[in-house]
């Protein structure tokens, strides 16, 4: 596995030289660049990486500028980590206030960058092996304090029986994925929500649990992953899933058109 970058950068010379500086680690990989606002807001809302390098400097013509963070607010529920890079350090307080994960001045150091992404990385581990849970359900704070982890079950022979194991001191409480309906973003945690009615969230991205669950799961919009082994019904002239029998439905969104056509293929292939 390997972490998903974007670098925004008005001057392509900075920005050739920082994708130079990612070639000393090889756990992470560009999804893309960008040089002009309107073309940076497109690709991070198409790509959803897990970290963005947004450079800013003074006097831009290309419109680069903080307020592109402001901006994904509006359309993400779950926006990327960003690394702020910036000339001057007149920015810092700013990028603060925006919610920055760090901030690297320019010129900066391979030391530098290393620190920066030992950080990111002990904040989103690689393996997503433990994770923290902070409730059962919006409505109870019972598993405050405890770690979940997604785990095979001992001799099984599918990925149905994979589990997501949510520990507590000496207790462990185990939820078969199979039993996990669909995946909701809410900023940078996950809401969880199962069969039973029950909703467990952990603070990992979306986007982690993407990479990191089985093939039996969709990414269907920039807010949903879904089961495939519980969609009941799909309306593309409406643009919703359904889900167990119906009880629910959530959008689809265009740029993930190709997981829905998959799901029906899946579920249906004599209508394709």
């Amino acid at each position: 596995m390997q972490y998903s970058i974007v670098v925004i950068d008005d001057n392509i010379s900075s920005l050739n030289e920082v994708l130079h500086r990612f070639e000393d680690f090889p756990e992470y990989y560009c999804t893309g660049t960008a040089s002009e606002k309107e073309d940076a807001l497109n690709l991070i809302l198409e790509v959803s990486p897990e970290l963005v390098f947004l450079t800013i400097r003074k006097k831009s013509k290309s419109g680069i500028s903080l307020a592109l963070v402001s901006e994904l607010y509006r359309y993400l529920n779950n926006v990327p980590y960003r690394v702020l890079v910036s000339a001057p350090p007149d920015y810092a307080y700013e990028a603060i206030k925006t919610g920055v994960f760090d901030y690297l001045l320019l010129p900066f150091s391979s030391i530098e960058l290393r620190k920066t992404l030992l950080k990111f990385q002990k904040e989103i581990p690689l393996s997503g092996a433990v994770v923290n849970v902070v409730k059962q359900n919006p409505h109870e704070n019972q598993f405050a304090g405890q770690a979940a982890e997604i785990k095979p079950k001992e001799n099984s022979g599918s990925d149905v029986d994979i589990q997501i194991c949510i520990k507590s001191y000496g207790d462990y409480q185990f939820i078969a994925l199979k039993d996990v309906v669909y995946l909701r973003a809410d900023n940078n945690t996950t809401d969880f929500h199962l069969l039973n009615g029950k909703v467990l969230s952990a603070y990992k991205t979306l986007k982690h649990y993407e990479n990191n669950l089985p093939p039996f799961f969709y990414r269907i919009h920039n807010s949903f992953v879904v089961n495939s082994n519980h969609v009941s019904r799909i309306n593309t002239g409406k643009s919703l899933c359904y889900l167990n029998n119906n009880e629910v439905s959530i959008p689809f969104s265009k740029s993930f058109k190709e997981n829905i056509d998959t799901i029906i293929k899946k579920i249906a292939p004599e209508f394709i």
